[in-house]
């Protein structure tokens, strides 16, 4: 992770170090003109520069404390230090702001001498519009290239910068016309530059460190999950960003007969889709099986399962009478339970189950949970004997051979696992139907056979 990181910050660094090298040239050139020349306007702007000095200084900070990994104290890292930076520049513009102001006010109302015009003033407001372009550009595309809160305030500040010495050239030029008052105006709209890219950097950051998370990011969120099925169900998504990069906090509902593992890859998908819509995202999947919109049998496996000692739920059916129903299925207990836990949790599932609507009586089948078993396979002079006599009652009942037989011994008896072709036109009742009249066939005619498992495929 720190490899991945050292090229990014590297390239913030020199990007922030650029931006104060420059800030100090502008300072010195516009100050200087400034003071020379008696221009308010090249005051103003050379004292904006200077907050350009400061606010590069703390984002040169920001950008080194933000990117520190995350530690123990400061579990989702450190990268609000840009947003504490960003409004760090915004207060140092506020306060130029004021400053400016006041003077300009002053000027206005007081008739203040008219500042001298000179032609050099020109060359340095000419230098300083070309060291701003570049740097804006420089620093537009850094903020871009890195999701970070202090070099996109650079930005904001820099291309405040380039008004601000526009507004000043416009100033002199009205001066040099005869509008004696142009410098003094020029000063104002800087200052208002100055207050409008403060109060930008405000909002923005101080939203950031409030947990508000953007609209566009939500919605981009909430289309990527729905975008999921119905069967991701969402039920709270909690986002927050820090300096560019979300977290999301997601709790989704999935079918309750889902096992662990299905679950599981449903808290994947969620990831996966969120990473796609906001790149760089941190995010944590709480996955809860679903209790709205389910029929009366997902509602009774998903009580059944809700109770910690029950493993499965299975042969689940449901009686139908005039509008009310009876509820039967089987539950499997750990093979060490006692019975009376096992029927205390029965009953509780039972009472669960009857409490639903038009449910009349509810019937429950406790059984242990199978254990592995010893198996063997036959020994081949009976194995052949046996598979002959299979394939026989196959043709019989089907008219085609099996796709596969397999047999092994057991304690019990042997067992039987038999893959046969279904007409692919067949449903699913007419195969299942077959499946069960073969396997009680077979138990009648061949003479040893414990247990059958049919498979049929189209």
């Amino acid at each position: 992770m720190e490899s991945d990181l050292r090229p990014a910050l590297l390239t913030q660094r020199a990007t922030t170090l650029a931006s104060l090298a420059s800030a100090g040239v502008l300072v010195a050139i516009k100050l200087g003109a400034g003071l020379v020349t008696g221009s308010l306007g090249l005051v103003s702007s050379g004292i904006e520069s200077g907050g350009d000095v400061v606010s590069a200084v703390l984002t040169l900070f920001a950008v080194r404390l933000g990117a520190r990994p995350a530690d123990f104290e400061h579990p989702y890292g450190h990268r609000r230090a840009e947003n504490l930076g960003a409004l760090g520049e915004a207060a140092i513009l506020l306060g130029g702001a004021v400053l400016v102001s006041v003077e300009a006010v002053a000027r206005l109302s007081g008739g203040a001498s008219v500042p001298a015009f000179h032609a050099y003033e020109l060359a340095v407001i000419a230098a300083a519009l070309v060291i701003e372009a570049v740097r804006t550009g420089i620093a537009l595309l850094s903020a871009r290239r890195f999701p970070s809160a202090a070099l996109r305030s650079n930005a904001w500040h820099f291309a405040g910068d380039l008004a601000a010495s526009l507004v000043v050239l416009a100033g002199l030029l009205a001066v040099h016309a005869g509008w004696h008052q142009g410098d003094s105006v020029a000063a104002l709209l800087v200052a208002a530059i100055m207050l409008a890219a403060a109060v930008a950097l405000i909002a923005e950051n101080a939203n950031v460190l409030m947990d508000r998370a953007p609209a566009q990011a939500r919605a981009a969120a909430e289309r990527a999950l729905a975008a999921l099925g119905a069967d991701i169900e969402l039920d709270r998504l909690r986002l927050r960003e820090s300096a560019g990069r979300y977290f999301a906090d997601v709790v989704v509902n999935v079918p309750p007969g889902q096992a662990v593992v299905e679950g599981h890859q449903a808290a994947d998908l969620v990831e996966g889709a969120l990473e796609r819509a906001l790149p760089g995202s941190d995010v944590v999947v709480h996955v809860e099986p679903r209790r709205q919109g389910l029929d009366l049998r997902d509602r009774v496996l998903a009580i059944a399962l809700a109770e910690p000692l029950v493993k499965e739920a299975h042969d689940i059916t449901i009686f139908e009478q005039q509008g009310r129903y009876s509820v039967s299925l089987h539950l499997k207990f750990p093979t060490d339970l006692d019975l009376r836990s096992a029927h205390e949790t029965a009953e509780r599932v039972e009472r669960a189950i009857a409490e639903r609507p038009n449910v009349t009586d509810v019937q429950t089948h406790l059984e242990p949970l199978e254990r592995p078993l010893a198996a063997r396979t036959p020994l081949a002079g009976a194995e052949q004997q046996a598979r002959r006599a299979i394939e026989e009652v196959v043709r019989e009942r089907t008219g085609s051979d099996p796709r596969s037989v397999r047999l092994l011994s057991t304690d019990s008896g042997r067992v039987l696992f038999l893959t046969l072709s279904v007409d692919h036109a067949a449903s699913l009742t007419d195969a299942h139907r077959l499946a069960g009249e073969l396997e009680d066939e077979l138990r009648q005619r061949i003479e040893g056979i414990a247990d059958v498992v049919v498979h049929t495929e189209p």
